[in-house]
């Protein structure tokens, strides 16, 4: 994946933090660099708890316990990044709304599946 996908990628999760913010309750994000800097820091708690204990617990797979850990890494994000506030509700809330807009606006794309699909089948 080239550098410029992943600032796409952040810079797109930055805007949907912000759209968020203003849509949930409980959810508040100061300005654009404040979704940014939440938007990597979201991505690197996910990537730490994925590595831990798998993708079947990660947040970024369907179900209710990826729902549940997107939550708590949404709501650890708030000590790390200041001017970025949620509470326990807003976290469960904007888990669900990110979730949908992840329906329309997916994270992988398939240049990125066909990628990952290379890569299985050279290590078979």
């Amino acid at each position: 994946m080239t550098i410029m996908r992943h600032i796409i990628r952040f810079i797109v999760a930055a805007v949907v933090l912000m759209f968020v913010g203003f849509l949930v309750p409980g959810f508040s994000v100061s300005s654009f660099w404040t979704a940014l800097f939440a938007a990597v820091v979201i991505a690197l708690i996910g990537w730490a708890v994925e590595a831990i204990f798998g993708d079947r617990i990660s947040p970024y797979n369907r179900g209710i316990i990826g729902f549940l850990v997107s939550a708590v890494v949404i709501y650890l994000t708030q000590f790390l990044v200041s001017g970025f506030r949620v509470t326990i509700l807003g976290a469960l809330l904007a888990s669900l709304v990110i979730g949908i807009i992840d329906l329309f606006i997916p994270i992988k794309t398939h240049m990125d599946m066909r990628d990952g699909d290379a890569g299985n089948k050279q290590e078979t």
